[in-house]
């Protein structure tokens, strides 16, 4: 059996980070905590994570920087903690790529909730203990739009010419939902029920900013959208023609 998916926790207040390290323990994932950047930043170049769960608000180095690092030169999926009320740290947060936020105080179930749901996107190989369903891999098909495929049991995103375009979890479920259902105008709140299984809360604008991230590696020019379409007072609809093309390459 694979290992367990190993969780790094980086928060500066030890007991937050001593009881999310035992809550997670006892479900199943191997944890390792850090109090800092430089902390984490070592525990990353000593081992391999599956996730990592980011406070926004570090001494030094904040949550934001650090994100916006790791985006840079990884697919590392992160969820963000943020302050209750900070609505606009949530959105830079997601703008610089992280897969989902959850603000504190937080019970931590709903965070169990949100790293199995986030591996789950993520298509991590290793295993998700508990309910959570590991990622599977067994062929499913290729679906061709305009000059680009998307391999829905790969989780990969790529030109007709094979360049890769490297997506977050987020970006990756959303382009799917749309493209599995073109022409068909989703609303916000469903678009988060499909990508993430819960619902909008008011203000919540992280669909939205995870189009703006997706529109602009897939769109050629992102501000004149010609694949995702947005309906006002609708929604978005996946406007080009998508053919499936069967089982992904071997």
């Amino acid at each position: 059996m694979e290992a367990a998916p190993h969780l790094l926790v980086v928060d500066d207040d030890r007991e937050i980070r001593d009881l999310l390290s035992r809550f997670l323990r006892k479900h199943g994932f191997r944890v390792t905590a850090a109090a800092d950047g430089r902390r984490m930043h070592e525990a990353l170049a000593g081992g391999r994570f599956d996730l990592v769960v980011l406070d926004l608000m570090l001494p030094g180095e904040d949550g934001l920087s650090l994100c916006r690092g790791l985006r840079a030169r990884s697919d590392l999926p992160v969820i963000m903690l943020t302050a209750m009320g900070e609505e606009t740290d949530r959105i830079v947060g997601l703008e610089l790529g992280a897969d989902d936020y959850i603000a504190k105080p937080f019970n931590p179930r709903e965070l169990l909730a949100r790293v199995r749901a986030v591996l789950r996107r993520s298509g991590a190989r290793a295993v998700v203990p508990a309910g959570g369903g590991g990622a599977e891999d067994d062929g499913g098909p290729v679906l061709a739009f305009e000059g680009w495929r998307l391999d829905l049991a790969r989780r990969e995103l790529r030109r007709d010419d094979g360049t890769l375009v490297p997506l977050t979890a987020g970006e990756f479920d959303l382009l799917a939902a749309l493209a599995e259902r073109p022409g068909r105008v989703l609303s916000r709140d469903q678009l988060l029920d499909l990508t993430r299984g819960r619902e909008l809360h008011p203000f919540d604008r992280s669909v939205d900013v995870q189009l703006s991230r997706l529109r602009r590696k897939i769109e050629a020019d992102p501000k004149e959208p010609a694949l995702i379409k947005t309906v006002r007072g609708g929604g978005y609809v996946f406007a080009a023609p998508v053919s499936a093309e069967g089982d992904g390459p071997e």
